[in-house]
């Protein structure tokens, strides 16, 4: 068995190619070629135990999830992962690896795709509010897929973003790129051609106003339980539509389930993204809304072949620790 650790990770894939790996999940699950569980959590305390579970391509991937909010003021990482990658058939363990990279490649790669997708070819402002490493790979995969010059970012508190400005440079050189701050994230809203939220919030980020949101693309990865949300409920009156990943998403993301439950979403206004681009690779898909609104809550699939891609790449490449 191979141990993969976040440099090894990061040397294995181009951005290019962990979103044709994200690509590919998509279209299996569309297709109806994997087989994968319901996330499930279990919490004690302010810390969630998730697991996901998926056979995908060949390969079985499970993914240990732990979201510590309370890691922060600790000094730690909020969420921690592990992902174990056995053979589809005979369960034999062939890669273990660390979980928070890859983790945060994947989701950088379903923004970057929802962009290349969703979002006007000449975009080029992107803004985020929630500056954490999730955040990061949002915007540096952003850059990978659309003209982005200018990125505006907005973080709650008072965290120093110096360090994130320099790594977000760093991450997409030798492009050059703008990097300004917003007071609020209204005012990011109103400055930016995509708008990525990734963030924690119990509670609408900006303002209860559809004017904003309107010929926005707006890409959302931060709510992953009901009691959570980003997006206000103006939202639906700038669009009638949400790309999601799959039905369950809008029983696990407040930011769906509460629509839904208020009438404010109507289960016709959902789209499936993997169906989007099924449609769309035999030159038929719909014509997109005015405003578009990707919601992402992540599926095993995706770490399922991103794991399988990133083990392969690594062991071509001679990259990882060979476990006895």
């Amino acid at each position: 068995m191979r141990y993969l650790n976040p440099s090894d990770i990061r040397q294995a894939l181009s951005y290019e190619e962990m979103m044709a790996a994200v690509e590919e999940a998509f279209l299996l699950f569309a297709q109806g070629r994997c087989a994968m569980a319901d996330r499930s959590a279990l919490t004690q305390g302010s810390t969630t135990l998730a697991t996901m579970p998926c056979f995908a391509g060949g390969y079985a991937a499970t993914k240990l999830l732990a979201s510590c909010p309370d890691n922060p003021r600790r000094g730690l990482p909020s969420l921690y992962g592990t992902v174990l990658l056995s053979q589809g058939d005979t369960g034999q363990p062939v890669a273990l690896l660390e979980g928070n990279t890859l983790t945060a490649l994947r989701t950088g790669a379903i923004g970057g795709l929802a962009a290349k997708h969703l979002a006007r070819e000449d975009a080029a402002t992107a803004g985020l509010v929630g500056c954490g490493v999730q955040g990061l790979h949002q915007l540096t995969f952003l850059c990978q897929v659309r003209p982005i010059r200018t990125v505006y970012l907005y973080n709650h508190g008072s965290k120093d973003l110096g360090p994130f400005c320099r790594q977000l440079e760093a991450m997409v050189a030798p492009k050059p790129l703008a990097i300004e701050t917003c007071p609020d994230p209204d005012t990011l809203l109103a400055k930016s051609d995509i708008v990525v939220t990734a963030t924690p919030a119990k509670a609408p980020l900006f303002a209860d106003d559809p004017a904003p949101f309107r010929g926005k693309c707006l890409i959302a990865i931060g709510s992953w339980q009901p009691d959570m949300r980003e997006i206000p409920e103006a939202i639906w009156s700038a669009t009638q539509e949400v790309f999601l990943e799959l039905p369950f998403a809008c029983q696990e993301s407040g930011d769906l389930c509460q629509p839904l439950a208020s009438g404010a979403l109507k289960p016709e206004g959902l789209r499936y993204f993997g169906d989007y681009l099924l449609a769309k690779q035999a030159g038929a898909a719909p014509p997109l809304p005015h405003t578009r609104y990707f919601k992402s809550v992540g599926m095993a699939v995706f770490d399922a072949i991103a794991a399988r891609n990133v083990y392969l790449a690594a062991q071509a490449k001679g990259l990882g620790q060979v476990l006895a």
